[in-house]
């Protein structure tokens, strides 16, 4: 493959310049708020750490979530027909539709949280009918099987990136929570961590949707031809063309217009965290945006999350992706803001504080 860095340097225009969020001024305003709230100093553990983050991020010392979408980008992966996945590729098509009549769990968690769903179209095989919550940003049917070639050429990748930041662009709001849904993603995403952070592959690729021990033996022998034929895949967006995946790709697309926007980005599990990665490497202040929901129980999800040095607010034991783990952290960032907004502080309360 010829190398996207290499033939398209202008196209990284389209990659936005995010922004440090330190004001030393709003944090210890943010800070000081928080310590004298009704309460011992620290009582509230990480929701103190979560309402501080999402202050800074919208930049106010009432934070309020508005509008909040969660967004679960759908794509067909080529390298699916290696057997990399316990279940075949018509199983993406099947569970974007079942989304669609709210049968699946990101269905339910959302209506019970009161969220906007919408399903993206990144690059799923099988045409799919059109649906009110279903945006078409197909890119292709599917990405090329990256044990044979890249993934995606550049101009797909850069195509679907470009779609992700018009996507958020449009969204009203100030929150996303990042979902997905695409067989064989978990081996795109073990494949982008194992080259991000230079682990094996043994240490990257778990059971997926839940494979028996010959058939990951099998997965990790394929997903090692993989980074061996794209040995020259590097840099970030080498990476991303090589062995990602058409979703992912405009995942890192939205995460990096979300982050300009100053939107606040809750990040579900290990394939959502692979876009982060990307996203991140190119664009570091993306993280300060990024609240981490959960870690999975995919294997190398905790390696991610290392590779990030970020921490996730649950641990379920949850692998099921579509942003479940997202949709079910989404009442502790609503409880921080309303812990700023509404707690009283001793001097309003009229209640004694610490006698030291």
């Amino acid at each position: 493959m010829t190398s996207p860095t290499a033939t398209t340097n202008a196209q990284y225009e389209a990659i936005p310049s995010i922004t440090d969020l330190n004001n030393a001024d709003l944090s210890a305003q943010l800070r000081w708020a928080l310590d004298h709230k009704t309460k011992p100093l620290g009582a509230l553990g990480r929701l103190e750490s979560i309402a501080h983050q999402i202050g800074a991020i919208l930049g106010t010392m009432q934070p309020e979530l508005e509008q909040p979408h969660a967004l679960v980008f759908a794509a067909d992966h080529g390298l699916a027909r290696q057997g990399v996945s316990a279940y075949p590729s018509d199983v993406t098509w099947q569970m974007v539709a079942n989304m669609l009549t709210g049968g699946a769990a990101i269905s339910v968690l959302t209506r019970q949280h009161g969220l906007a769903l919408k399903l993206i179209d990144c690059g799923v095989a099988k045409a799919l009918p059109p649906h009110p919550d279903l945006i078409d940003a197909k890119v292709a049917a599917g990405s090329a099987d990256a044990s044979q070639q890249a993934a995606m050429t550049p101009a797909q990748m850069w195509q679907a990136i470009g779609t992700g930041r018009q996507l958020v662009s449009q969204l009203p709001g100030n929150a996303i929570l990042l979902g997905e849904m695409g067989i064989g993603n978990t081996s795109a995403a073990a494949l982008i961590l194992a080259r991000l952070s230079g682990r094996t592959i043994e240490e990257c690729a778990g059971a997926g949707t839940g494979m028996a021990a010959q058939a990951l033996a099998h997965k990790r022998q394929v997903l090692q031809q993989v980074l061996d034929l794209h040995a020259q895949a590097t840099e970030p967006l080498d990476i991303l063309a090589c062995m990602g995946g058409l979703e992912i790709a405009t995942m890192v697309g939205a995460v990096l217009q979300a982050a300009l926007e100053r939107r606040v980005i809750v990040v579900d599990g290990f394939v959502t965290s692979a876009a982060v990665l990307v996203a991140a490497r190119l664009q570091p202040f993306v993280l300060q945006r990024c609240i981490f929901s959960h870690q999975s129980h995919e294997q190398a999800h905790g390696l991610m999350l290392d590779a990030m040095r970020a921490k996730a607010l649950l641990q379920m034991d949850m692998r099921l992706g579509e942003g479940s783990g997202a949709a079910l952290a989404w009442p502790l960032l609503e409880s921080a803001c309303r812990i700023l907004r509404e707690m009283a502080s001793f001097e309003s309360a009229q209640v004694s504080g610490r006698s030291d």
